[in-house]
């Protein structure tokens, strides 16, 4: 009776791995995204239920979104590596100067959606861009797709992007919009409403889902222009590098199974996910009866690609003036 006692106690002990020797852990998760945006929901929502069950409850997070542990979206990165927030949630425009050659995955070329860029990143992200990384414990990159055009001008045509004070997803296709005839406006996602409300900017790169709620650019904008040259918005989900190192190796193992192309796959489903929910929003919608919903035709679109072109070899020199001479071979290996 004794022995059996003694092995069910062992085989409790063998099939409970996160016991009472592994310390409780509750890691913070800042996101300068509203509480309803899908990206706290379901990407976060997903991490959170996956390291609850793999530590058997040892191993939690807790969420701060719209900004509650610092405001804005401009400083997520540097909050990170401060350990302002064990975690971050950021776009890697808004410190486009760490991150380079990542930015390369923002000018259009032959990705249509999230999945498509996201997944042609991560072919080549170890031997480019891991690099950039070191300051951090990476969990993911990922992109947005900037597929549409929010405006108050019909912007379908080279003629109606000509002096149009547009917001690119970076600074750095800067040339690409100039090429375009358009009039580069830099500004984040948090301030597009009311400048378009206000008639600070004429148009901006958007997403779907930036069409409708939560964003609700339908109610300040007269035109949706699709069939556009597609921008990517490059975003990231960081680990401050010190609380990673302080967990346990069970902690890190689960957090390590999660990383990388695991978890940034599941942040590329989130958005091309709202997009198309918001695409069919925005079809079935009476708030979509006061925006005008207009196509680049094939004729025009050409020549946009044409000034798009032209604007990377600009992107391209710049980068060799930097100091970074294979821009045009990561593009390239981006877009195989």
């Amino acid at each position: 009776m004794k022995r059996s006692l003694i092995l069910a106690g062992m085989a409790l002990a063998v099939s409970t791995p996160f016991a009472a020797e592994v310390k409780a852990e509750e890691l913070t998760v800042a996101t300068f995204m509203p509480p309803q945006h899908h990206i706290n929901r379901n990407l976060f929502g997903w991490f959170g239920k996956e390291i609850k069950e793999r530590s058997g409850g040892s191993l939690t997070m807790k969420l701060f979104p719209a900004g509650q542990l610092g405001a804005g979206p401009v400083q997520q990165y540097k909050r990170v590596v401060e350990g302002v927030a064990d975690i971050t949630f950021g776009v890697s425009a808004y410190t486009a100067a760490v991150f380079p050659r990542t930015m390369l995955v923002i000018p259009p070329g032959k990705s249509k959606n999230a999945k498509e860029s996201t997944t042609r990143m991560w072919n080549v992200f170890d031997k480019y861009m891991a690099g950039e990384y070191k300051a951090v414990k990476n969990l993911g990159v990922f992109t947005v797709a900037g597929s549409l055009w929010a405006s108050t001008r019909d912007m379908s045509t080279m003629g109606g992007l000509k002096g149009a004070k547009l917001v690119p997803y970076a600074a750095m296709t800067t040339p690409i919009l100039k090429a375009m005839g358009a009039v580069p406006v830099q500004m984040p996602v948090t301030q597009m409403y009311t400048g378009l409300s206000t008639g600070t900017i004429d148009g901006t790169y958007a997403s779907y889902n930036n069409i409708t709620p939560p964003w609700n650019f339908w109610d300040v904008s007269k035109y949706v222009v699709d069939n556009i040259p597609v921008q990517f918005a490059a975003t990231f989900v960081a680990m401050n590098k010190e609380r990673y190192q302080g967990l346990s190796p069970a902690h890190r193992k689960i957090i390590d199974e999660l990383s990388g192309k695991t978890l940034s796959m599941e942040g590329a489903a989130t958005f091309d996910g709202a997009d198309n929910r918001s695409e069919k929003m925005m079809r079935s919608s009476d708030k979509m009866k006061k925006v005008k919903w207009v196509k680049v035709s094939d004729a025009e679109r050409a020549k946009m690609d044409a000034a798009v072109k032209k604007g990377i070899e600009s992107i391209f020199a710049d980068y060799e003036k930097r100091g970074i001479k294979n821009a045009r071979e990561i593009y390239n290996a981006l877009n195989q």
